[in-house]
């Protein structure tokens, strides 16, 4: 079967070779396209770099923000004027004495045990010296001999010194008598000193109470052996005694309040065995100086015990009532900063824009752990920051956590 050409076919591609040709893109219309392309990114770049420039702002605004550290402010209190001193003190016996022997020999017999309370010259015991008793005896026949020896040797002088007178004796012989009449006469006297120095040492035989006391040890038994403790022995101690009536509590004052320890002055004194009980002593003397090691005033105050309440040995705290020697201040324990620079507490300082740190070196007096006496430094009424933080330096910014300012007790330590 043959297939007919088509007859539309001619004529569609003669109207395709006629159709008119696409004009050339002319050089000015190509600058033009170009130009609206840049100008396009250059907005957007515009755009990008704005935003950034923003976000970058609004960042630093906020870092700016954040950046100062937020505290907390309390004014410095003004310390009081009268403070109120608490020392540990040391009480100790106003006569606190170890009673020793005097001769050798053997405890014959004891009168007083501990605690007991005794009168000056009271017997506390008795020593047996048999070595002792039996050299009385030979110094007694020695000094009878020195005086037999002695009156005949006067007489012989006397008779002597009449016979020379008619010459019936040589004055030779006379001399020699009278001499011998001297030294026999010296001889006498030593050995009645030995047989006095016997007898005193025999006296103490008998051990007594050499004040109003308490025996407050017993150091030596019935039989036991007795030394002297004479030469190089530090002897048998027999017995310990203190005298209760008064007592004596020794306590160190630091310098700072040294001038304000006056004799006379009534102190107040508390014991842990007496809660809400106080004591009422008298300082008495001060050592008039000062330990170079501890810086502090040796005070002693006396006390009376005649009621027998209080017990030498005791720990008391003893409270003085000091006139303060210059304005202290009393801050929060949490305020103080440890540097290398030394102790240092942190103000503020307002104006210039905002509210700045500055730190400022102080000295401080008395710790009770919550707050601190500062006697340098400081000024009643300076804001100080509490609790500052470690990384804080002078000059930097800081922010307060609010308008109210905080507030501790003070009015002393």
């Amino acid at each position: 079967m043959t297939q007919e050409p088509n007859q539309n076919s001619q004529p569609a591609r003669a109207h395709l070779d006629h159709a008119p040709e696409a004009a050339p893109l002319s050089p000015r219309n190509a600058l033009v396209g170009v130009a609206a392309v840049l100008f396009i990114l250059a907005v957007l770049a515009a755009a990008g770099i704005i935003r950034r420039w923003h976000s970058s702002t609004v960042l630093a605004q906020r870092t700016d923000a954040l950046a100062p550290p937020t505290v907390t402010l309390a004014p410095a209190k003004a310390g009081a004027p009268i403070e109120t001193l608490v020392l540990p003190g040391n009480v100790t016996a106003f006569t606190d004495s170890p009673i020793y022997a005097r001769t050798d020999g053997y405890l014959d017999h004891w009168y007083a045990d501990i605690g007991a309370r005794v009168k000056k010259g009271e017997l506390l015991a008795v020593i047996s010296t048999p070595e002792l008793d039996k050299q009385v005896t030979q110094a007694q026949s020695d000094l009878a001999t020195a005086e037999a020896n002695a009156n005949n040797a006067r007489i012989q002088a006397e008779r002597y010194s009449d016979l020379v007178k008619s010459n019936a004796v040589s004055q030779q012989d006379t001399d020699t008598f009278v001499n011998q009449a001297a030294a026999t006469a010296s001889a006498v006297k030593s050995a009645q000193a030995n047989l006095d120095r016997l007898i005193e040492m025999q006296s103490f035989e008998k051990v007594y109470a050499p004040f109003d006391g308490v025996v407050t040890a017993r150091e030596v038994d019935t039989g036991q052996l007795i030394s002297s403790g004479s030469g190089q022995s530090a002897g048998t101690e027999l017995f310990h005694m203190q005298a209760l009536q008064m007592l004596r509590v020794y306590t160190d004052v630091p310098q700072l309040y040294s001038e304000t320890m006056k004799r006379g002055m009534k102190v107040e004194l508390t014991f842990p065995e007496y809660p809400g009980k106080t004591f009422t002593g008298i300082l008495v003397r001060t050592s008039d100086a000062i330990d170079p090691v501890s810086r502090t005033l040796l005070v002693e105050v006396d006390l009376d015990n005649r009621n027998g309440q209080l017990m030498p040995g005791a720990l008391a705290q003893v409270h003085f009532k000091a006139q303060s020697a210059r304005p202290a201040c009393i801050v929060p324990a949490s305020a103080l900063i440890f540097r290398r620079s030394g102790m240092q507490v942190a103000t503020v300082i307002r104006g210039g824009g905002g509210t700045f740190a500055h730190l400022v070196s102080v000295v401080i007096g008395e710790d009770d752990g919550a707050t601190v006496e500062i006697v340098s430094g400081l000024n009643p009424g300076d804001e100080v920051i509490q609790d500052p933080p470690d990384s804080l330096i002078d000059g930097e910014k800081v922010t307060v956590e609010s308008s109210e300012r905080a507030s501790f007790g003070g009015g002393g330590i």
